[in-house]
């Protein structure tokens, strides 16, 4: 029994830590204040360091030697290849969807996209993730495949750490969703794919401009460094 409630306790702090970091409670980078989560939680240290350890596993924590726990950031060369990947599993995921559209889900997406609009007239980029987070997930759960949904969901916790700038995209990104919505309330497959593509395409090109703008600045930085040991 006493192991029982061990592996209980151990779940309970893993479901708890994956979920902060799957509504961005930790920004990519960011140190985690494991003691805080000890007293939050309300369990000992030792689940929340198993939870700790199943999570570096997973590639979204990283403990560093004397310094402490942090969330992983991830490069945008990498985001840009899950990207690619979660997009041609959401077009996928989005034509199963309007084959299986029910009233209940229909209701539950336009819920959400309500509060997205209040999320992006306040500009509230965290807020807005958390939403899209929701929105997405209801769209996977429509499309009645449980291993597209596994993967996709795989997917998207491994994109956590990804630490790029969506604001100058948020009110397209949200307009891509009502498209989503409206191809499912028409039950048409191929408008659902046509807006997820769409949506998929429209982040995919953000990432490629910060990675040229990332590039430019590492390559301004060399030239500066040169300079410097010159002089």
């Amino acid at each position: 029994m006493a192991k029982t409630k061990k592996e209980l306790k151990s779940a309970k702090a893993y479901g708890a830590l994956k979920a902060m970091v799957s509504v961005y409670r930790f920004q990519p980078g960011v140190r985690i204040n494991v003691e805080k989560l000890v007293r939050e939680l309300g369990v000992s240290r030792v689940p929340v360091w198993e939870a700790i350890r199943r999570l570096e596993q997973e590639g979204l924590l990283q403990t560093i030697p004397n310094r402490g726990v942090f969330m992983v950031e991830m490069t945008l060369e990498r985001a840009f290849e899950l990207f690619q990947v979660r997009g041609a599993l959401e077009r996928l995921a989005g034509r199963l969807a309007a084959e299986n559209v029910d009233k209940r889900s229909l209701e539950k997406l336009e819920k959400c996209l309500s509060q997205q609009v209040e999320a992006v007239q306040k500009g509230d980029v965290i807020a807005y993730s958390e939403l899209d987070y929701q929105f997405h997930s209801l769209v996977y759960k429509m499309s009645g495949n449980f291993v597209l949904g596994e993967m996709l969901e795989s997917i998207r916790t491994r994109m956590q750490p990804v630490n790029m700038q969506i604001m100058p995209i948020l009110l397209d990104l949200y307009q891509d969703h009502n498209a989503i919505l409206e191809g499912l309330r028409a039950r048409r497959p191929d408008r659902v794919e046509k807006a997820f593509l769409s949506h998929s395409e429209r982040l995919l090109s953000q990432i490629r401009e910060e990675i040229q703008i990332s590039q430019e600045r590492r390559e301004k930085a060399k030239k500066f460094q040169k300079y410097l040991v010159a002089s």
